[in-house]
């Protein structure tokens, strides 16, 4: 996993491919080893996937750019930020149909997450975060 860290923030681009979820949930997992958060790696890392899921599949970023993903060590918990340059913000989330395929990520990411939002970036896109406890650490919603 190549990216920049200090400490309490890492930051990792990643190619727009499908492939890159599976290497992006890899390094956060390494990540949240490294700080002692193993006990929020099943709820971090299906969070990370729907976010980098959606980036990829359904977010603006041009050909040769890549999806940027930053984990914030928190007191009790990672914040995961993903990063695209789509202009659009979600307003609300749709209510998925019956057997539809698509359109439940940012439920899970609601249903799982302590807090969740999206917000602007610079002028230049979007960045959708979610912020996740470890289990027994007080800090559950």
């Amino acid at each position: 996993m190549e990216g920049e860290a200090d400490g309490a923030v890492v930051a990792v681009k990643w190619p727009r491919h499908p492939w890159s979820v599976g290497r992006a949930r890899e390094g956060l997992r390494k990540v949240l080893a490294g700080w002692e958060l193993s006990g929020a790696e099943d709820a971090a890392l299906l969070v990370l996937s729907e976010l980098v899921s959606n980036a990829v599949l359904h977010g603006v970023v041009p050909k040769g750019q890549e999806v940027e993903t930053r984990y914030v060590r928190m007191p009790r918990g990672v914040r995961i930020e993903v990063y695209d340059t789509a202009p659009e913000l979600p307003q609300q989330l749709p209510p998925p149909g019956g057997d539809a395929y698509s359109g439940r990520g940012l439920f899970l990411v609601a249903a799982i997450a302590d807090r969740w939002d999206v917000a602007e970036r610079t002028g230049s896109g979007k960045v959708v975060w979610a912020e996740v406890s470890a289990p027994g650490s007080g800090a559950e919603a």
